[in-house]
């Protein structure tokens, strides 16, 4: 096979525009309407139009730059011709749609049949709870649907459209430019095929009417920030009697005051008073019930060891978030903040000094160690 850039006559170096102005060149030159039907140009035409399906990628390109051929087989754009781009869609990326109705009809061509509605996106946040529990939501999205009064036809009650005299109901029309044949869209009924001589009160005979729908949304116990929720036939309305386009949800988790999310697990930072750090003890800590009951409250009590140190974490075993795929649940991951107490008594303040001159060494094994590591870099410096 030959290399996909002598195909396009530009270097391995050439940026997209480059790129571009070779394959429009090429295009021109060795298009079969322009040389007649010849097999010889529409060979070379195919392999022009592979050649630049695979450079125009950068996935592809960079693939095919590291292995050659055997970097892009099997991947569309790439592979002995087969899963190519349309032709006609490399056409209209480059030229425009001007171009893509040239060569006889070979170009892109909008049909006056029946066409699918547009897909539509509804973003939608959601709380942490109700991303823990799942939840249903109710919707209200604007759309277009068909219209009631004329059913889609466009023309008033007891009226139907008729025939365009202009196209004879195809839709398009030719017009013949020196050696190009160019197709085009009829520009008396906009391509339709069809005259709407009284056209329908309610949608000025568009045939489709926008009115807000109110739609139910179930979303499951699991989802994370930037899920998305497909609803199918809940899009646009179709015209001329096509189906409905798809609704996506994109969902977005509101942030929580108290907890953050890392894959299953739930992250909570709860202080822990002095005393209770020293001694050892029970704190409370919050937690996400969702539709399970969790000792009949939204918290639980989490024992902390004696000693306990600021950053310490205890991981309570599924009290995380649910998977989405499995029965699996994440962890519930507290950290401890061992909190200093202010604004002491004179009383409070006696025992302290009273408990801190009872202290010594192995109560404070880590400030031991510090002044002993001090005491070593002193003397380094110091040189006594």
């Amino acid at each position: 096979m030959r290399d996909y850039y002598d195909i396009l006559a530009v270097s391995r170096g050439c940026d997209d525009a480059a790129l571009k102005a070779a394959f429009r060149k090429q295009a021109m030159e060795h298009h079969p309407d322009r040389n007649g039907g010849c097999e010889d140009a529409s060979s070379r035409f195919k392999e022009i139009n592979e050649a630049y399906s695979v450079l125009s990628d950068p996935q592809k390109r960079a693939a095919y730059d590291r292995f050659g051929h055997a970097g892009v087989n099997g991947m569309n754009g790439g592979g002995g011709g087969q899963g190519f781009h349309d032709v006609n869609d490399i056409f209209s990326e480059v030229f425009g749609d001007a171009f893509g109705e040239m060569f006889g009809g070979r170009g892109r061509q909008r049909s006056n049949g029946p066409a699918r509605g547009a897909d539509l996106r509804y973003d939608l946040e959601i709380t942490l709870e109700q991303a823990y529990a799942g939840v249903e939501k109710e919707i209200k999205v604007p759309s277009t649907i068909t219209c009631e009064t004329c059913e889609g036809s466009g023309a008033k009650p007891g009226t139907s459209p008729t025939v365009c005299g202009s196209c004879g109901g195809a839709g398009r029309v030719r017009a013949t430019q020196g050696f190009f044949s160019i197709e085009r869209a009829c520009p008396r009924c906009g391509g339709s095929g069809k005259m709407i001589m009284d056209p329908c009160k309610s949608c000025h005979g568009a045939g489709q009417v926008r009115k807000e729908r109110v739609l139910s949304v179930r979303v499951p116990a699991g989802v994370d920030d930037g899920a998305r929720i497909r609803l199918a036939g809940e899009g646009d309305a179709g015209q001329r009697g096509g189906p409905r386009g798809d609704l996506y949800i994109f969902l977005s988790v509101a942030p929580h005051e108290l907890f953050e999310r890392d894959g299953l697990d739930l992250l909570c930072t709860v202080p822990v008073p002095m005393a209770t750090a020293v001694l050892g003890g029970d704190i409370e800590a919050p937690c996400l019930t969702g539709g399970e009951k969790c000792d009949g409250q939204c918290k639980m009590t989490v024992k902390v060891p004696e000693g306990v140190q600021t950053g310490k974490t205890v991981r309570l075993k599924g009290r995380g978030m649910p998977s989405l795929r499995s029965r699996e649940r994440g962890d519930l991951v507290v950290e401890l903040f061992v909190e200093t107490p202010t604004q002491l008594s004179a009383r409070q303040r006696e025992l302290m000094r009273e408990f801190a001159d009872l202290t010594g060494e192995s109560q404070h094994p880590k400030s031991a160690n510090f002044v002993g590591k001090a005491k070593r870099f002193w003397s380094n410096v110091t040189g006594s």
